[in-house]
């Protein structure tokens, strides 16, 4: 059974930084490709950055040069460190995996709010 657990989330002040977790179980993590998506307050949920199983990365625009997506096969984890981060980056932070055969999972979720 997969499963994912994040962790790491917070208050911070603008300019400030978070690094969030997410601790896979089940599965064979480092075949799969692991994401992080967000949904603000009456927002979509959209894509922040992603990772595939060969380490390649991409990121949304509005976090590209602040944001670093990052895995531990080892561990089962993947990571997200979040520099200079900015008031319009306050959303709910989910986990996302997805398998070689488009078989997708989500975690709990863990709120991020950056303060002004």
């Amino acid at each position: 059974q997969v499963q994912l657990v994040e962790s790491g989330g917070g208050l911070v002040q603008a300019g400030g930084s978070l690094r969030l977790s997410c601790v896979a179980s089940g599965g064979v993590f480092s075949r799969d490709t692991m994401a992080w998506y967000r949904q603000g307050p009456g927002k979509q949920r959209d894509l922040v950055a992603a990772i595939t199983s060969d380490a390649t990365t991409n990121y949304a625009d509005s976090v590209k040069g602040r944001f670093t997506i990052s895995r531990d096969n080892g561990k089962s984890t993947v990571y997200l460190q979040m520099n200079s981060l900015k008031p319009e980056d306050t959303a709910v932070y989910y986990c996302n995996r997805k398998t070689r055969w488009g078989i997708e999972y989500w975690g709990p979720g863990t709120q991020v709010t950056v303060s002004s």
